[in-house]
């Protein structure tokens, strides 16, 4: 076998072994070559590794800046070889903001999971998209609490047993409400311009998952407003259940629930429109 570096068809740049001619293993410079701590059958490796393959391919590595939630993959800075900040519980589209308006050349990505987002930091998510900021959201939903122990999160479906549901979610009976789709809230906004829903239980849609975000970092750098990708992920440790199953489970009543695919696109329209181009209300003397 050779080492090499080669750049693939799609753009990414990887450090691969080649068999016969053909690239069999590549690891992305990004991502850094040590033993995760995430469990068996966690989808946040995978998308981990889509992020990196497309920073590389894209070539940057160098101004890249990834701010972490606080749930599971706080560790993700022990995985991701480019810059990153640690902000508060639920602050992360926060901290993203004010990096980008301070760094408009760089690529922000604010990394949150359905707790840290759709719980704690529904405000600070919702007027980020609401003012365009023109960073990048991967959304993790994996419809429950997984680092604090497997409670009942504002993604989890009805029915879905949780450490805080253990008879299941009831919206009625229990005044336990119903699962947020935070992808379909957000893209009523006006500044949210590209959302997307992907999920990473199999090869077709992590491929289809990797086109999202690839389409939302490449707005990014356009300086086109808001965008996020929301990626449905399994969680076998808190679902009670094998790797095996937990795929199945996801696909079979977590995708019903939160559809795949593009929920929102206006990046052409966008794209083709001047800058502030939106009807505004004229006040005072000018009226």
């Amino acid at each position: 076998m050779q080492q090499l570096s080669k750049q693939l068809s799609d753009g990414q740049l990887v450090d691969g072994r080649l068999v016969d001619g053909r690239l069999v293993h590549g690891h992305p410079k990004s991502l850094y070559d040590v033993p995760t701590k995430y469990c068996g059958g966690c989808g946040h490796g995978i998308i981990h590794r889509i992020i990196t393959e497309l920073i590389d391919g894209m070539g940057l590595r160098e101004r890249a800046i990834i701010t972490n939630p606080v749930g599971c993959a706080i560790w993700a800075d022990l995985y991701f070889d480019f810059d990153s900040v640690q902000p508060p519980h639920g602050r992360t589209p926060a901290a993203a903001t004010g990096i980008k308006r301070v760094l408009p050349d760089h690529l922000v990505i604010c990394y949150q999971g359905d707790g840290d987002m759709a719980a704690i930091g529904t405000a600070e998510m919702i007027h980020a998209a609401n003012r365009g900021e023109k960073f990048t959201t991967i959304f993790v939903n994996n419809a429950i609490y997984g680092m604090t122990g497997g409670q009942m999160a504002p993604t989890t479906l009805v029915g879905q047993k949780a450490a805080t549901a253990p008879d299941g979610r009831d919206p009625d009976t229990a005044g336990m409400g119903y699962p947020i789709r935070v992808s379909e809230l957000l893209s009523s906004l006006e500044g949210a311009r590209y959302i997307a829903r992907g999920a990473v239980n199999n090869a077709a849609n992590i491929r289809k998952t990797r086109q999202y975000i690839r389409k939302a970092l490449e707005a990014q750098m356009q300086g086109i407003g808001f965008t996020m990708v929301e990626i449905l992920s399994q969680c076998p440790t808190n679902w009670g259940m094998e790797p095996v199953q937990s795929v199945e489970w996801l696909e079979q009543n977590m995708i019903p629930v939160f559809p795949l695919g593009e929920i929102k696109n206006t990046l052409a329209t966008v794209a083709a429109e001047p800058a502030g181009n939106i009807a505004r209300i004229t006040m005072g003397a000018d009226q």
